[in-house]
């Protein structure tokens, strides 16, 4: 059980990092969401050292609500173009 809790305490610091980096090399739009496309985030060096999955982070935060983006899984190369939204909320609650 402790191992279970260790993990999942853990995705939620990954998911702050992820929502923070978003912020950082993303694009703020009108409607108060950030923009940045899954080539950005995966050539991030500074997501790249502080998430343990970079993929599972942003499967985790979709679950959550937090972004949205096509398809269920993203792979660099093929949806390197994908746009992922940070909803409004999210890009208004993280903080670097």
């Amino acid at each position: 059980r402790i191992k279970m809790a260790e993990a999942a305490a853990g995705v939620e610091v990954d998911i702050q990092h992820l929502v923070a980096g978003l912020k950082r090399i993303g694009k703020a739009q009108d409607d108060g969401t950030v923009q940045v496309t899954f080539g950005e985030v995966f050539a991030d060096e500074i997501l790249e050292q502080q998430l343990e999955s970079l993929v599972g982070s942003l499967k985790a935060a979709k679950k959550r609500g937090l972004l949205a983006f096509e398809g269920q899984m993203l792979l660099k190369g093929a949806h390197d173009h994908v746009v992922i939204t940070l909803a409004s909320d999210s890009a208004e609650a993280a903080t670097g």
